[in-house]
């Protein structure tokens, strides 16, 4: 729908397999899982609340942001993607959320909160919201971004109880974006959704005419 073309990365085979793969894209999207990140990657002990983590899924990731870091390919996080590029970068997590929100709604509720984008930053721009408006989100995590990692910084909360809603990069010439929600669920009826692939897509194609 963004006109980029899909490339699965299978989660089964070798890392040297996986790496052919990596290199030949010229963008990275890290979706959503119903995992968790192991808590020892951030120096962290395991909350009850926490998931198990997803091993093959852990190395395909970690070899995804390596290569996109060493060579300055776009990234595109969603949900569990936000929290392992977070960790990624020496960043920390909030293992389970105490909130009168309910940030677990579900992929059933189309609206579950509000998110409130900082101006002036990309994720404003890409959706339209340059003045820092408050716009509507889905919801499916219980986890969050805690202490920042390196070279990101926050773009988004929810206004209700300030949860982290949304990192990008520092680096003028990097495009690294990364939203809590779930943008894939609404890109039917959302041009806002829509507007975050299509941005993934036309930075990835800056990058292959380079």
């Amino acid at each position: 729908m963004a006109g980029g073309q899909p490339v699965r990365i299978p989660l089964n085979q070798s890392s040297a397999d996986s790496i052919k793969l990596i290199e030949s894209c010229d963008g990275v999207l890290l979706p959503g899982s119903k995992a968790d990140v192991d808590p020892a990657k951030y120096g962290a002990m395991r909350d009850p609340h926490t998931n198990s983590a997803d091993l093959p899924r852990d190395i395909a990731d970690e070899l995804l942001l390596s290569h996109a870091y060493d060579a300055k390919k776009p990234i595109f996080g969603i949900c569990y993607g936000l929290q392992i590029l977070n960790v990624h970068r020496k960043g920390t997590l909030l293992q389970h959320i105490e909130s009168q929100i309910n940030h677990q709604a579900g992929r059933k509720v189309p609206v579950a909160h509000e998110v409130a984008i900082e101006p002036q930053s990309k994720l404003a721009r890409i959706v339209g919201s340059v003045g820092g408006p408050v716009i509507p989100v889905n919801s499916s995590h219980h986890q969050s971004a805690d202490v920042i990692g390196d070279g990101l910084h926050i773009v988004a909360r929810c206004p209700n109880d300030g949860i982290i809603e949304a990192l990008e990069g520092i680096s003028p010439d990097h495009f690294v974006l990364a939203v809590q929600w779930h943008p894939e669920r609404s890109v039917n009826d959302d041009d806002r959704s829509r507007s975050l692939f299509r941005a993934l897509v036309q930075a990835a194609e800056a990058t292959h005419t380079h």
